[in-house]
């Protein structure tokens, strides 16, 4: 393939990477934003724990993937958006870090403080991450201010306080209420009892919300933002499969509901990324547009690159669905066992 087939392929399977992480993961981050809200003891906020308990660190691997991916295949990208966001993405890095630890070290010791303690870690630990995603990939659609250097390379020409603009405050409150609404369908569909109940009754309201706040930063980021017009298609896709949300939720069509949210979130990233191309990083002034030909590595890299992802994904993709599959049942407070001492499991 001649190079640039292989950079528009793998501008597709970063935004393929981004798909299943904030699909994967979002679900992960709605448990831990909504543990204060419907976990009413102990025992309730240990099922919803151990719903993504089994999971959680698989679905952070894609996150990894598309840094790694985008590092390899757009270097000159990879540099500018972690010299532009550092301070963003450190904050990001460390509520993750905050996360992992409240997730292994919560329930080693039997004791309410300490329990309390990891127990905010994990929901700060969500939160962050599931606002802070939503206000850079806002930026990344509208840009930011870029200038080129004497060497000839494009960077950051703002500061911290440039990424906090209307349009990418509003992609946050988006993300969030996806995560949400994501998390409260997936505690419905994994949950038996007094938590599926509530669940079930929050995500019906929580659908209507991320309806209303997700279709307006859509149609403000396709009327500005977007340099395709065929990004009407993602929008209207996103539109209908929310819609959808909102309707399974209601007559509690749980599992209807889980994957229409993933033909939403599916339609999301199709709009973010087809309203970039050609570019990966705009500038705001429109004069040091990053694009995805500038930005990308050598044709040999990238054909290498392909054949390692024919050969590799199909293994990781079977071995994550078969972990699903394993820990399919549904998770009643019944199944949780009284704490004595020194507890050893991950809840």
């Amino acid at each position: 393939m001649d190079h640039a087939t292989l950079q528009i392929i793998w501008f597709v399977l970063i935004a393929v990477l981004w798909t299943g992480y904030l699909f994967l993961e979002g679900f992960d981050f709605g448990v831990g934003m909504l543990l204060p809200v419907l976990g009413r003891n102990e025992k309730e906020r240990r099922v919803m724990i151990n719903t993504i308990g089994p999971v959680w660190d698989g679905n952070e691997v894609w996150l990894l993937t598309a840094g790694g991916a985008t590092f390899a295949a757009f270097p000159e990208w990879y540099a500018t958006l972690f010299s532009g966001f550092y301070l963003a993405l450190l904050v990001i890095l460390l509520a993750l870090i905050a996360r992992i630890v409240s997730f292994e070290w919560r329930g080693k010791i039997n004791d309410v403080r300490w329990q309390n303690g990891f127990r905010w870690g994990l929901v700060l630990g969500s939160w962050i991450p599931a606002v802070l995603w939503g206000v850079a990939f806002g930026n990344i659609v509208r840009g930011v201010p870029l200038e080129t250097d004497t060497a000839g390379n494009i960077q950051y020409a703002g500061t911290f306080f440039d990424l906090l603009n209307p349009f990418a405050l509003l992609g946050g409150v988006t993300t969030a209420m996806i995560f949400l609404t994501h998390g409260a369908i997936f505690l419905a569909l994994k949950t038996d009892g007094d938590i599926k109940e509530r669940a079930a009754k929050l995500a019906q309201t929580l659908s209507l919300v991320t309806l209303v706040v997700a279709g307006a930063w859509a149609v403000w980021l396709q009327l500005a933002y977007s340099n395709n017009s065929w990004t009407w298609l993602a929008t209207g896709v996103a539109a209908v499969a929310l819609i959808g949300v909102v309707l399974a939720a209601r007559v509690r069509r749980e599992g209807w509901a889980f994957i229409l949210m993933g033909v939403a979130i599916v339609g999301a990233v199709a709009l973010i990324f087809g309203g970039l191309y050609p570019n990966v990083m705009p500038d705001i002034d429109g004069v040091n547009n990053l694009t995805v030909a500038a930005a990308s590595s050598s044709q040999y890299t990238l054909g290498v690159m392909t054949w390692v992802a024919v050969a590799l994904t199909p293994i990781v993709l079977a071995y994550q669905a078969w972990t699903y599959w394993v820990f399919r049942k549904r998770i009643h407070v019944d199944h949780i066992p009284e704490p004595a001492g020194l507890s050893l499991e991950k809840v």
